[in-house]
């Protein structure tokens, strides 16, 4: 119960959950990925329609400046931005969740 409690806490006051990923979520999450590769490189730094996501969670900050957070990541994926279309009517939030966790690992 004290779980569930702490995740409504969370979400209540605009935190986010992390969540630790498996190497399940990590392999979907690169499959969901294949459709962003046409604008994103991921094993270069060069820029395609997109900034390169390589090392991504390494980075101090998003290309729009914000820290680099899930959190922020999360939103960025949701919403778009700089000409990004948001994916939250497209990805599901699981498949979200795999996305990410796919990056981290880049």
């Amino acid at each position: 119960m004290k779980c569930i409690w702490m995740f409504a806490l969370a979400l209540t006051v605009g935190g986010s959950v992390s969540f630790a990923a498996n190497a399940g979520d990590v392999a979907l999450g690169k499959q969901v990925f294949e459709q962003c590769k046409v604008c994103h490189a991921t094993t270069t730094p060069n820029k395609k329609v997109g900034p390169s996501l390589m090392h991504l969670f390494k980075r101090a900050k998003l290309k729009n400046g914000k820290p680099m957070t899930e959190k922020n990541v999360r939103i960025m994926i949701n919403d778009g931005g700089n000409g990004m279309p948001g994916y939250v009517q497209v990805l599901s939030p699981q498949q979200r969740d795999q996305v990410i966790a796919y990056l981290k690992t880049l």
